[in-house]
């Protein structure tokens, strides 16, 4: 699967399809080669997620900074 496709790919079908390969992985339904490319993807999968987790994380920080910014000091 390209990166561009990966990129395209929401935060919850990623998660879903790397289940998949890790069930897989663990039933030990595929061959060694198979294995490997699973893992390559697996991986990419893996980082695809921490993008997106990250980028929701950056979200939630501006719009709780911007809404400190409305919130007057208790004195």
């Amino acid at each position: 699967m390209s990166n561009d496709i990966l990129e395209k790919m929401n935060f919850e079908d990623a998660m879903k399809e790397l289940e998949i390969l890790v069930d897989s992985l663990d039933k030990g339904d595929v061959s060694l080669d198979e294995a490997i490319a699973a893992y390559d993807r697996g991986s990419q999968l893996k980082d695809h997620c921490q993008k997106k987790l990250n980028e929701a994380k950056m979200k939630v920080e501006t719009i709780q900074s911007s809404g400190d910014k409305n919130i007057i000091p208790e004195n």
